[in-house]
């Protein structure tokens, strides 16, 4: 195999056409792009990526003024997300995939309704212990339930995971799977009619897919490794 031909199917392009072929079409792909240049965004971009995920606010606000000629591009907010960052996250994402606890949710309600925005949610939930981890725990999750539907300035669309290391592929697709149960549990419990599964990384994005994920967060799958 020639060099030219072995960087195009090395190229951004055809790992995201090869993973495309691998999806059913209510799966969302979201590039998680911390880290990577505003230029390998672009050849994300071109080869059909429309949402982009970054775990800093400030990493994003530099992207997204460099990207401004780019402006369908949905910005994923997929990071611990620090109080003295809510403003601007609420201001700046599209998405925040990580309202880990209450007091976390009623700032950005709070803030979303003083800015009049509206972002969409994803609740993170620990579905195993991990110390290493943020989220509510489901049984929580499940408790607040009905208070949830009282933040009014955010769309909550479904839940978030992200799992401990180290489990075997059967632990992996079984944890997506209660994930996938808790969320028509909540459904039941409150009048919140959540619709997305944010779960599945690189290493395990088949499985989060056949579980039910309608959103999955690739990083290296795309980049590769970051420097």
């Amino acid at each position: 195999m020639s060099t030219n031909s072995l960087h195009l199917t090395n190229s951004i392009s055809a790992k995201i056409q090869a993973i495309k072929q691998q999806l059913t079409p209510d799966v969302r792909l979201i590039a998680i792009s911390k880290q990577v240049s505003v230029e390998k965004m672009r050849e994300a971009y071109a080869a059909g990526i429309r949402d982009f995920g970054e775990n800093r606010v400030q990493e994003a606000l530099e992207k997204q003024e460099e990207l401004q000629d780019l402006n369908d591009i949905c910005w994923h907010f997929i990071g611990h997300l620090q109080s003295n960052k809510a403003k601007q996250a609420v201001k700046s994402m599209n998405w925040i995939h990580t309202v880990d606890n209450f007091k976390l949710l009623e700032r950005l309600n709070k803030l979303a309704g003083e800015l009049n925005k509206k972002p969409k949610i994803c609740l993170q939930v620990k579905m195993l212990p991990d110390p290493n981890k943020y989220g509510w725990s489901a049984e929580e999750l499940l408790a607040a339930s009905p208070e949830l539907e009282l933040a009014e300035n955010l769309d909550i669309q479904g839940l978030m995971t992200i799992l401990p290391l180290g489990l075997s592929d059967s632990e992996i697709f079984d944890t997506f799977e209660e994930t996938r149960k808790l969320k028509e549990k909540i459904n039941q419990a409150s009048n919140l009619q959540l619709q997305e599964l944010s779960m599945g990384m690189s290493g395990d994005y088949l499985l989060a897919i056949k579980a039910g994920a309608t959103m999955i967060r690739l990083g290296r799958t795309i980049f590769g490794d970051r420097q």
